[in-house]
């Protein structure tokens, strides 16, 4: 019944929904009956809808924006969306509705999928590339990428994925210029973040041998480090673009710029540590590869984002980007804790089982590849809901906000059954994948069980911290990290290991247990959400912004 476009857009989605509901849609145009249609087209040219050319405001600081947006007319060619009624829906038109969200969240979620996996993979060719060389090398390598994990990658993500709260819910407000200037502001911050970060991966190898690492090791790692550093602006630059084109829709703009680079990196990585002279740099020349990779991603963001893309989003560079900075930083320390928390406990888990023997440590690294290659779906499904929820706030939508979240828990539902089943079906051959020792196959096949059991409450918790991003609540979720591995995953994880002797088994059942805690009060929380109050805070956020006065949301209803 409708037309639907090339282009991956959250208005374009919208259309796939408007038949659902029950309500009626306010359109503000000026009428001209002797207006003649004008055309729209998507991102890659394609006429997808024509509309009265007469549809645009003609006074106003919104002047020449067409405000009267069709659901089939792309996002960027309409950066004010319509405002939908509160709409109410039938039983069947309901079920529907999740069922057209659940696509629609498939669809923004592949592309983000992608861009991690792409991503990831550029880590992965330095370890691989440096693996070669010996093992002290790949030793002091895998040394340095935990080490810029704990201290510099996981902060970095963490403020980035701040920007969930901010730039869907501007995008389609009519202030769609909010998305670049708080993009900015986010900019700023990561620059001052940056320094203290570039400081100790310049200095790592003191910190190094403090915490009782091997004297070459240590060294090989901080020269790692130091190079590495070369690639850590580029770096966040990254991460902070790649919410700037995914709040407006564009979800396939990052993974095709990472698809063309990624074979790139490939290649620099044979050429600087394995090619001919002069290029041949050994050690040094995986690190060097990752940053020169890195750099090309931001030089193709910022190219791809000036010329392929109209600038509706972007707002002009002014001293605008210093004010409410405070407000950000606090959502950003929030983000950091909410992901870091989560991300240094699978670390110190690593840490734990390297006490138990060198067999339970090889398990515990495949168990820990599973786990983590398996989490990426579920990371991206969460982006993919935090978006679309951070959209449908900014256009005052709160039937389908509500829609979108129980769409999204059917959705992981389906995903942790698949990967589950998938690990308790293949679970004694799993470990030849990664190993041919028979201790470590059968401790894996063993332990297995307990990782599937795992991806039922990780995967949910992946899509509780989109929703609680969507709605500004990062120190809440910090909060429950915290809580969940440090004060009870953690230290029963523990006392089953060393005091009850279960060995392996003990940590993985206090990860069973702290995520338990978290997904199940999570998703409490996200289901008895007042999302008109969510709306409310969002109107406040937009409005205060425009009177250049600092956002303070606790006070703003």
């Amino acid at each position: 019944m409708l037309a639907v476009s090339a282009s991956f857009s959250a208005p374009q989605d919208r259309g796939l929904l408007a038949h659902h509901v029950a309500g009626t849609v306010e359109r503000r145009y000026q009428t001209d009956a002797n207006a003649r249609p004008s055309e729209e087209a998507d991102d890659v040219g394609q006429v997808v809808h024509r509309r009265p050319a007469s549809m645009i405001p003609v006074s106003g600081e919104n002047a020449g924006v067409p405000y009267g947006a069709f659901e089939t007319t792309p996002l960027l060619s309409t950066p004010v969306p319509c405002v939908l009624k509160a709409a109410s829906y039938t039983s069947s038109g309901a079920r529907a509705a999740v069922r057209d969200e659940m696509k629609v969240l498939l669809r923004y979620s592949l592309p983000v999928f992608g861009t991690h996996l792409f991503e990831h993979s550029i880590m992965m060719a330095t370890v691989i590339s440096i693996g070669h060389i010996s093992t002290v090398a790949l030793a002091a390598a895998t040394l340095g990428f935990m080490t810029a994990n704990v201290t510099g990658l996981s902060i970095l993500q963490g403020m980035a994925n701040t920007l969930d709260t901010v730039l869907p819910p501007a995008w389609t407000s009519d202030q769609p210029k909010l998305v670049g200037l708080w993009t900015q502001r986010m900019t700023i911050l990561v620059c001052v973040v940056l320094i203290p970060v570039l400081a100790l991966w310049l200095h790592a190898e003191p910190l190094l041998l403090g915490l009782n690492q091997d004297p070459e090791i240590a060294r090989l790692a901080s020269i790692y480090l130091k190079w590495a550093s070369l690639g850590l602006p580029a770096y966040a630059f990254n991460c902070v673009s790649r919410r700037y084109f995914q709040s407006q829709g564009l979800f396939t703009v990052p993974t095709r710029i990472i698809l063309y680079l990624a074979p790139i990196n490939i290649f620099l990585n044979y050429l600087l540590v394995w090619g001919p002279e002069p290029f041949c740099l050994g050690f040094i020349g995986a690190p060097i590869a990752a940053s020169i990779s890195y750099n090309f991603v931001a030089i193709a963001f910022v190219v791809y984002g000036a010329f392929f893309v109209p600038r509706t989003a972007w707002h002009p560079i002014t001293l605008r980007a210093f004010t409410n900075l405070g407000y950000l930083a606090k959502l950003s320390i929030g983000g950091i804790g909410q992901l870091a928390s989560s991300w240094w406990s699978w670390e110190l888990v690593g840490l734990v089982a390297s006490f138990l023997g060198p067999v339970p440590l090889a398990t515990q690294s495949v168990l820990i590849t599973t786990s983590s290659s398996f989490f990426q779906a579920p990371y991206a499904l969460g982006i993919a809901t935090s978006v679309r929820i951070g959209n449908l706030l900014g256009e005052r939508d709160v039937e389908r906000a509500k829609t979108v979240v129980r769409a999204s828990f059917l959705l992981i539902i389906v995903l942790a059954t698949l990967f589950s089943s998938v690990l308790i079906t293949f679970r004694r051959s799993w470990g030849y994948l990664f190993n041919d020792d028979p201790e470590v196959v059968n401790l894996v096949a063993a332990v297995l069980p307990l990782v599937a059991l795992v991806q039922i409450f990780d995967d949910a918790g992946a899509v509780v911290a989109g929703i609680l991003r969507a709605r500004g609540k990062q120190v809440l979720g910090a909060t429950l990290n915290i809580s969940a591995y440090y004060v009870i995953g953690l230290p029963i994880g523990l006392w089953l290991t060393f005091k009850r002797d279960f060995g392996l088994f003990g940590l993985w059942w206090g990860l069973n247990i702290a995520m338990a805690y978290a997904s199940s009060i999570g998703l409490y929380i996200c289901l008895t959400t007042d999302w008109d109050k969510e709306v409310e805070k969002v109107v406040a956020r937009l409005a205060v912004d425009k009177g250049y006065q600092p956002v303070d949301e606790e006070h703003a209803h």
